[in-house]
């Protein structure tokens, strides 16, 4: 019978020879946590806002045809897993308490724990609250655009993008991710006279 060997490293006795066994077990699993996540199917709920509109011509006007999305993830090459689902196509400021119990319930009927919402930034935050008090099992990712992904210098696509990587990493709860930022729903505000979104506390 052929004799197992066993590598060098395991048969030396030296300082510190647990702690760096240790420390390569972390790793090990933190790379597994990683693999599954990203294996994790994602589900998008689109609706609306800044993000999806589009400039109408005849109108010379900016109004909603339909999602950008398929375009942003063919664009971007994405290879996960993604569904994307179409809640509705609104402006946030015309949002009511109607519109967001729509988006809890989508949230609420998902199969998926990763969950992400495309969300017009004036009212995003209200959302973000009705979601975080419901205290749901799962990551959901709130995000949107200050400029349409149709117009040029758009930051659409950046957010999008950095909520598909924020929605694998985070723990269970609800967040805003805009223009390279992470908030928790409970501390976040929309600071209109600078254009940006920043923690309240």
């Amino acid at each position: 019978m052929r004799r197992l060997r066993i590598p060098k490293i395991l048969r030396l006795s030296f300082p510190g020879r647990q702690r760096l066994f240790k420390v390569v077990k972390k790793v090990g699993r933190g790379i597994n946590f990683l693999n599954y996540q990203s294996g994790s199917r994602i589900r998008v709920i689109i609706t609306g806002g800044t993000f999806d509109k589009h400039y109408d011509e005849l109108e010379g006007k900016l109004t909603f045809n339909d999602t950008h999305l398929p375009d942003i993830l063919k664009d971007g090459r994405c290879k996960l897993p993604i569904t994307l689902e179409l809640n509705q196509l609104i402006d946030s400021l015309k949002m009511r308490e109607a519109d967001r119990v729509k988006i809890l319930g989508a949230c609420r009927r998902a199969v998926e724990e990763h969950l992400i919402i495309t969300h017009g930034t004036d009212t995003m935050v209200e959302t973000a609250v009705v979601l975080g008090r419901a205290n749901l099992a799962k990551t959901i990712i709130l995000t949107g655009a200050m400029i349409p992904y149709m117009l040029r210098q758009s930051d659409a696509a950046f957010n999008f993008a950095a909520s598909i990587v924020a929605v694998q990493l985070l723990p269970n709860g609800v967040y805003v991710c805009m223009n390279g930022s992470i908030f928790p729903w409970n501390d976040v505000r929309k600071n209109k006279r600078q254009g940006k979104f920043e923690n309240i506390k």
